[in-house]
């Protein structure tokens, strides 16, 4: 862990909700209603939120794989219609 980062507690409500810190919430700019991926790993449980900047930061990344042709030939029919 680099020792830069700063560990917080949260705690787990009875319907296993949590607050994500302030500082974290602005840094990754988390607003109400933004959606996030959940994932079991080796170490716990990890959140990625589903932010503009995260999608932003995608773009390109999977231009080899051939479903993006069939998207890309979804997207210029829709543009026909």
């Amino acid at each position: 862990m680099p020792a830069a980062t700063k560990l917080e507690t949260v705690y787990f409500s009875v319907k296993g909700q949590v607050v994500i810190p302030r500082r974290l919430r602005k840094e990754f700019e988390i607003e109400e209603g933004t959606r996030a991926y959940v994932q079991s790993t080796p170490e716990g449980i990890l959140i990625k939120p589903l932010t503009a900047k995260h999608i932003r930061s995608l773009r390109g990344k999977y231009q080899h794989l051939p479903v993006m042709e069939t998207l890309k030939e979804m997207k210029r029919e829709e543009k026909e219609h």
